[in-house]
């Protein structure tokens, strides 16, 4: 179950606006449903949950199965979309400690993220945390030659050929990439890894209902057939509903209606620390797809109550140039209630027989109200609980509502020609051949 509610929004978004934008918002829906608009090619995301590759999907799960009878953990490679959606999907769907308990509370594998940085000290300590264990790895990557990712596994392609042999390592590593070129399908096809597909017609951000996520999701322990049920949920609702009951659409215009008063800024607040990375993967999907051409909406990200002892100040009192997003959730998986203490020499015995998840959402409803008294609106997007059913539909959702909204920003919500700058100048840096000229000039700046 998901709600949108616009009533905290502080009379900013108001029903005549939203309906001043309902033209917009359906027509780029039709775009996107219908291939017409900017970066089509990359619609695929939109008809997953029911068009999807069936035969792959039962190789998922059977590939899943294997690495579970025969691993301690499963080390998945990757970055950027090859790797937040799963491990925002990890983090939110399985125990808060999942490395670190007894295997009796884990219904999966250990899982570790490789690849998503360069940091040596990162790798020395990954490596460490790994001594002992069988492991097998998920390298996610549609080229292959995507450096971070690269380089992590030239390593861990060594690291297990060391460990196991270059025979028994082939059946531990699993590569996901594109379905008939690039290096990465050139390297698994000669060595006889398994392979899954990142289908052409879907960009990494957009792919964590594909194999991308599906099978580090299934290795730990997640129930994927819920997942992508409550995927399919939510694309059935929002494809068909009128701009009247669509909350996608409505979503999608009360951003930009707060943007157009100057509301640059949107903040993705969450309760539950296992929402700390459903958040970074929404900062990618929003950052990267709208932050082009001098437009878009800043994402960013915090976890109360933990950041209402840091960032809670700026919300409350600074510069009134942004506006919340609260992702609410009703009940809690498990929860834990406060007893009486004889001394009460903390002063907390008001609070006998109350759950920490009643105490969490009054000071989520008490947050709200002095954020609103600040004059920072408000959006609420309410859910009964998290699940793997809700996890889909929170996906699916937060997508569609992306590639509405930055159609009607007036960006192709599918590109990302920003990126491609940072790699350019390390690639001349690092002296990669056909960068000398670029290297030259780079050096000349660096004085």
């Amino acid at each position: 179950m998901l709600k949108l509610d616009l009533s905290k929004t502080l009379g900013m978004v108001s029903d005549e606006e939203l309906q001043n934008l309902k033209p917009m918002a359906e027509l780029a829906l039709s775009n996107l449903t219908e291939k017409k608009g900017a970066g089509s090619e990359f619609t695929g995301w939109t008809r997953l949950p029911e068009d999807y590759d069936k035969e792959e999907y039962e190789r998922i799960l059977k590939a899943s199965e294997k690495i579970k009878s025969n691993s301690d953990a499963l080390v998945v490679i990757g970055i950027g979309g090859s790797y937040l959606g799963a491990k925002a999907a990890v983090e939110m769907l399985t125990h808060s400690f999942l490395n670190s308990v007894k295997h009796t509370h884990r219904p999966g594998c250990e899982i570790y993220f490789l690849g998503q940085n360069m940091s040596s000290d990162y790798l020395h300590d990954f490596l460490e945390a790994i001594e002992g264990k069988d492991i097998s790895v998920n390298v996610i990557s549609k080229s292959g030659t995507t450096t971070e990712p690269a380089i992590a596994f030239r390593i861990m392609k060594k690291y297990m050929e060391d460990k196991y042999g270059r025979e028994k390592a082939r059946e531990r590593i699993f590569a996901t990439t594109d379905e008939h070129k690039g290096a990465l399908k050139t390297l698994a096809d000669g060595e006889g890894y398994e392979t899954f597909v990142v289908p052409d017609d879907i960009g990494g951000r957009y792919s964590v209902l594909t194999a991308v996520g599906l099978l580090p999701m299934a290795c730990a322990g997640i129930d994927i057939d819920e997942v992508m049920d409550g995927a399919g949920k939510a694309m059935e609702e929002y494809l068909n509903a009128d701009f009247s009951s669509n909350d996608c659409m409505k979503y999608a215009a009360a951003r930009n209606i707060l943007t157009r008063k100057g509301k640059d800024i949107e903040i993705l607040v969450s309760y539950e620390p296992s929402l700390v990375y459903f958040a970074e993967w929404w900062k990618q999907l929003y950052g990267e797809s709208e932050g082009k051409g001098g437009k878009g909406i800043f994402p960013a990200s915090v976890n109360f109550s933990t950041d209402l002892h840091s960032m809670g100040q700026f919300i409350q009192d600074g510069k009134r140039n942004l506006f919340e997003t609260v992702l609410s959730v009703e009940k809690a998986r498990r929860d834990f209630r406060i007893e009486e203490d004889e001394k009460n020499l903390d002063g907390l015995n008001f609070l006998k027989g109350m759950t920490m998840n009643e105490i969490n959402r009054n000071a989520m409803k008490g947050t709200l109200i002095a954020h609103n008294d600040g004059g920072v609106p408000n959006i609420i997007i309410e859910t009964d609980e998290i699940n793997p059913e809700n996890f889909g539909r929170l996906v699916y959702f937060f997508e569609l509502a992306c590639g509405i909204s930055a159609y009607i920003l007036g960006v192709n919500p599918f590109d990302q020609p920003g990126v491609e700058d940072y790699k350019k100048n390390m690639f001349a840096l690092l002296g990669k051949p056909g960068y000398e000229e670029l290297r030259k000039e780079l050096t000349e700046k660096l004085k």
